[in-house]
């Protein structure tokens, strides 16, 4: 009589020890496929925003002439963007592309005839509608990394996440020019 209760209590933990491990291995892959459709979705607006850029570049051009650097630069993350296959290396370019755009716009200001200019005015506004898109999507994306990443960081989790390979995701980052609020301008 003893061995048969040893043998259904060492059942029941067997059974719960295994529930437990499914558990666990179901809410990480839930997170892991949340992060990536909030992924999908802001590489959509990601992927049309670097669709602007050779437009911007080529209106620039035409007003910019020692600004070369700025302009190189958003043709060579848009390049690397469209080419990545990585998630995390897509966001990372992303990143930098924000930053190269912040001081792109910065920089047009010293150029009066580039800023009245009906072309770039127009690119700006587009540009502008897409970043506003991507703020609110990137809220939603940087939400879903962040309980990507404490999970596969909680115990028990991480002994299951490390055996998957379950690294790491980059959130998306928010520009210095983004953080800094200069107040009501007339």
């Amino acid at each position: 009589m003893d061995q048969t209760i040893a043998f259904i209590l060492l059942a029941i933990l067997i059974v719960a020890v295994i529930g437990f491990g499914i558990s666990i291995y179901n809410r990480l892959v839930l997170l892991k496929f949340n992060v990536d459709k909030a992924y999908g979705n802001i590489d959509v607006i990601l992927k049309q925003r670097a669709d602007e850029i050779p437009n911007l570049v080529q209106v620039a051009k035409h007003f910019m002439n020692y600004e070369k650097d700025i302009l190189e630069r958003l043709t060579q993350l848009r390049t690397s963007y469209l080419s990545s296959q990585n998630a995390d290396e897509k966001t990372a370019l992303a990143n930098e592309t924000s930053k190269a755009l912040t001081s792109f716009f910065a920089v047009s200001e010293n150029y009066p005839n580039l800023v009245s200019n009906s072309n770039f005015l127009e690119l700006q506004k587009r540009i502008s509608e897409l970043e506003n898109k991507i703020a609110d999507r990137r809220e939603f994306f940087n939400d879903s990394v962040n309980l990507y990443n404490i999970s596969i960081h909680e115990f028990p989790n991480l002994i299951l996440a490390g055996l998957l390979g379950y690294k790491d995701k980059t959130i998306l980052e928010i520009t210095d020019r983004e953080k800094r609020y200069d107040g009501v301008q007339f």
